[in-house]
């Protein structure tokens, strides 16, 4: 019996063991923890993209401009790499490739697309996400309620089964402050009720110092926000300290000039009061720099970023971003590729910038944006051809940010040596 006993125990330290084996063959390792901000490298994650007949009824949503979809009207700069979604959730569009072929795209409203966009998180050895609620969009309609609800339920789901950390990042723009508050906490309180997201012990919500965050973002900007910093703080208290649906830390999304208030920030010292009230700051930088070394020189806000949360006894959560650009959403041709990607070299050079200045966490804009052309999700190399230009990957494996960005949650976690120089990328294919 003992004997039979030792027998059982041998093989399931082999098993354990085995599961953390990186094989040779593979360009990614998987890889698990618990549900922590600490140590983790989290990603945005918009999930706002429609399509039609996927059943939300919003027609060609975020892929559209000014809800026209045609060669000269899109509002992607990225094409994503179609290859491994599912055959009864790829949507046939107006676009050919070179081949002439008809392009497909995805809807973020199908449950297979979002769980298999989580795969990959879990592949590559990427934490998870924040996914993005828009506020504004829970005051626009049923439609679009709907399929707030119905792309977090996919989220929710997902990230149970790929094992993988969410949190809800409420995005303020365009809100107003007569219904802000009231809009956020309602819509918190069927996500509590449905998902417990309030509770610690739920393994993948993403929690600090034994809290689930909840994250406001867009605090203290200077572009005319018709919401207050008073409207913030009341959002505060609430998360923090109703008796049912509270007991949350939360995160600040503000802008790059929060510490000094300057730039693209509020001069107002009430945002540093109201910051001090919070337990997670995370300055907004896609775009405040635009080359290797211009994102050198923001290392010294970084530090200084960084001391000042340390002396107010707050997390700092930097931001990361492969590049930028937006060409075909503002319909400007001179902006395209408006910060070139350098393959890889930009993400990277932040990555150990960040790292270097002994930062806990960081987040990575963004997963799937298209958009503004900041995702890290695997984009094609043969986009549509036609009026509409779009980038590719330079000749990249689709792969390769995904890949990437892991190799950074090594290097946070001190798994691998701090580097300056990029990883070489399995089997040096590209």
């Amino acid at each position: 019996m003992k004997r039979n006993n030792l027998f059982f125990v041998l093989l399931g330290i082999a098993t354990i063991s085995y599961s953390f084996v990186k094989l040779d063959f593979s360009p990614f390792e998987i890889y698990t923890n618990d549900n922590t901000i600490e140590n983790k490298i989290i990603a945005g994650y918009q999930g706002w993209f429609n399509t039609k007949k996927d059943g939300a009824d919003l027609g060609w949503k975020h892929y559209s401009n000014k809800g026209v979809f045609k060669q000269g009207s899109v509002n992607i700069d990225f094409w994503p790499d179609m290859t491994e979604y599912s055959k009864d959730h790829k949507y046939k569009t107006p676009f050919k490739h070179s081949d002439d072929k008809t392009a497909y795209l995805f809807s973020s409203a199908d449950y297979k697309t979002v769980s298999l966009h989580f795969k990959w998180m879990k592949d590559y050895g990427i934490d998870g996400v924040f996914v993005q609620r828009f506020s504004v969009a829970l005051t626009r309609g049923e439609k679009r309620k709907n399929n707030l609800f119905q792309v977090f339920d996919n989220c929710f789901k997902s990230a149970k089964e790929h094992d993988r950390v969410i949190g809800v990042m409420y995005d303020l723009s365009g809100s107003k402050s007569e219904n802000v508050i009231e809009t956020i906490k309602n819509d918190w309180k069927i996500l509590v009720k449905k998902y417990q997201l309030n509770n610690p012990k739920n393994p993948n919500v993403l929690t600090y110092k034994g809290k689930p965050i909840v994250s406001l973002w867009g605090v203290g900007f200077k572009d005319g926000r018709d919401y207050t910093l008073e409207d913030i703080s009341l959002l505060i208290d609430f998360f923090k300290n109703d008796p049912t649906y509270g007991n949350c830390s939360v995160l600040l999304g503000v802008p790059t000039g929060w510490r000094t208030l300057t730039r693209d920030a509020v001069s107002d010292t009430q945002l540093h009061s109201v910051i001090k009230s919070a337990d997670i700051v995370h300055p907004w930088t896609p775009g405040r720099y635009s080359d290797l070394s211009s994102a050198d020189l923001h290392i010294k806000n970084i530090i200084e970023d960084k001391k000042w949360c340390d002396e107010n006894e707050l997390l700092y959560m930097p931001v990361v971003f492969p590049g930028f650009s937006w060409s075909n959403q503002k319909r400007n041709p001179n902006i395209f590729d408006q910060i070139p990607r350098l393959k890889g070299d930009f993400l990277w050079r932040q990555f150990y910038n960040t790292i270097s200045a002994d930062v806990k966490t960081i987040y990575v804009a963004m997963f799937d944006e298209m958009d503004e052309g900041t995702c890290i999700f695997k984009v094609t190399n043969d986009p549509p051809i036609g009026k509409t230009k779009f980038l590719d990957n330079n000749d990249l494996p689709s792969d390769y940010y995904l890949w990437l960005t892991g190799q950074a949650s090594k290097m946070l976690r001190k798994e691998i040596d701090l580097s300056k120089q990029k990883p070489v990328y399995p089997n040096e294919i590209y």
